[in-house]
């Protein structure tokens, strides 16, 4: 993969890989020595020396200074340097689209997919750029105006997992960025390369615009936990955006908590559907393979609990065990595959252990093997897993970050609902069913306690007009669409008094 990757790197602009970007200026880590690895077949992509604790300081540092000039620059303009921002990426999409599959691991397509989704936040960020809209509220006081408006909030830290290591970036930079914030990009360790790519990209738009200033962006790529924790401590941070696993959430959670900034967390997604006895069948298996195996199982609002009423669920389970058969799996960039490797070694140690304690706790496992025949050497692809098992069983609570789907059973809509919310995890659900009853109740407050929650879809697949995210242990955050910008902003409360008189509030009398 070492030919593929130096050419797509020559055409991204990216000469030496290094750990920190302030601005326009690209320096060596003083960290540990990092080493990435493609999980196609093992081979190892660059090697480079992590940044620091310190060098974090010098990027939040570079992000403040620049905060203080790019919040007086009118939304608008900010929105401009976005759109050329999204134009840069349409024309390296499909370079970054193989990046990202060399990095992850995904298949082209879904590659290709994320890459769109930077340029559609782009896109979707410029049109906010001119609708930040506050409220004009009626005052009790005569002539007087109480109004409402938003403003820049101040350097954000955005820390982002491998599975997206992209996507998840833009959906915050291009929205922070128009609503005036300057940012830190800690993206992680096992895919930095299309972290440094995108950051050049980023870096060649706003160097062709001197009243813009350069550190509006910066980058930090560091190894293990200390340089997240060291944004996360960081009091010139008021906002930090987090997202990765539920432990990691917790971490950075008290961290800032602790300084009593905010955290945005899009954590951990155990995500369920139920299959009624109403529902589409070739419809809902379409959906159910992409959502379950899509991705290796490496999203956040994977498919990993079906709930699948009784009358029908014996046909279900044979269709999926068929279709699971002839899965393509192999190398990702090779044209009709449709399930790549799992990321790295630990991965696969974790979906093992998995199966081991659903079998130990009654499941029955079918497929999830480990394959060495017809996939590269040295990547690690599994064979995705289907396991019929209790809805009560203990590992059904716990999120496994790989192709593992359990089969569960119910009676009635009500006992389904209750499986499905019975998990700490509320990120995304579907229901497939044609019944307008079931679907209506599905989606209002006596259904899904999710952030997301879907009706003839699979729980994978967002559009970025939706604001992303969930509940319970997912973090309660919201990135992408809607009105997640109001994160990336201050909320002030104005009150004009264009009269000669001072009446106050609550009709009190105050005679000086």
């Amino acid at each position: 993969m070492k030919s593929e990757l130096n050419d797509v790197l020559g055409r991204l602009g990216v000469t030496e890989p290094m750990a920190l970007a302030i601005g326009h200026d690209w320096f060596a880590g003083a960290g540990t020595e990092l080493n990435v690895f493609c999980p196609i077949d093992g081979s190892t992509l660059a090697s480079f020396t992590a940044a620091s604790c310190a060098d974090v300081d010098v990027a939040v540092k570079s992000a403040a200074h620049a905060f203080h000039q790019w919040r007086l620059i009118p939304a608008p303009k900010r929105g401009e340097v976005v759109r050329l921002i999204g134009e840069n990426l349409r024309r390296h999409k499909a370079d970054l689209a193989l990046l990202v599959s060399l990095e992850t691991g995904k298949i082209l397509e879904e590659s290709a997919g994320e890459v769109q989704e930077m340029i559609d936040i782009c896109d979707f960020a410029v049109g906010l750029s001119r609708q930040l809209y506050g409220l004009s509220i009626a005052s009790e006081r005569p002539e007087h105006r109480l109004a409402e408006q938003w403003l820049p909030l101040g350097p954000v830290g955005v820390i982002t997992a491998f599975n997206f290591p992209v996507a998840v970036w833009a959906w915050n930079a291009m929205i922070a960025l128009t609503c005036g914030d300057s940012l830190i990009w800690k993206p992680s360790e096992k895919t930095p390369l299309s972290a440094i790519a995108c950051h050049r990209i980023v870096s060649s738009v706003l160097a062709q615009m001197p009243d813009i200033p350069a550190g509006v962006m910066n980058l930090v790529i560091g190894s293990g936990s200390e340089v997240g924790q060291a944004l996360a401590a960081s009091p010139d941070l008021p906002l930090v955006s987090a997202t990765g696993s539920i432990p990691m959430g917790r971490s950075v959670a008290r961290t800032v908590a602790g300084r009593l900034g905010r955290s945005l967390l899009e954590l951990g997604g155990n995500n369920g559907a139920i299959v009624a006895p109403s529902a589409d069948l070739e419809l809902a298996l379409r959906a159910i393979v992409f959502a379950a195996a899509g991705t290796c199982g490496q999203r956040c609002t994977t498919l990993r609990r079906l709930i699948v009423h009784r009358s029908i669920a014996d046909d279900v389970l044979d269709r999926l065990l068929q279709i699971y058969k002839h899965l393509p799996i192999g190398n990702p960039l090779e044209k009709g595959v449709l399930v790549g490797p799992l990321i790295d070694e630990r991965a696969a140690d974790r979906m093992a252990d998995a199966l081991e304690s659903a079998r130990q706790q009654g499941g029955k496992v079918h497929g999830g093997s480990r394959l060495t025949g017809g996939v590269p050497t040295n990547g690690v692809y599994v064979q995705p897993a289907i396991v019929e098992i209790d809805s009560a069983a203990p590992i059904t609570q716990v999120e496994t970050f790989a192709p593992i789907l359990y089969f569960m059973r119910y009676e009635t809509l009500e006992q389904a609902i209750a499986i499905h919310n019975g998990v700490p995890q509320g990120l995304a659900s579907a229901i497939f069913t044609n019944d307008v009853r079931e679907a209506e109740l599905f989606c209002s407050a006596g259904g899904s306690d999710c952030g997301i929650v879907n009706v003839n879809i699979g729980t994978s697949g967002a559009e970025i007009g939706g604001a992303f995210g969930g509940e319970k242990e997912t973090g309660g955050g919201r990135e992408s669409g809607s009105d997640a910008w109001k994160n990336y902003m201050r909320r002030a409360t104005n009150t004009i008094n264009y009269s000669s008189e001072l009446p106050l509030a609550q009709g009190i009398k105050f005679s000086v």
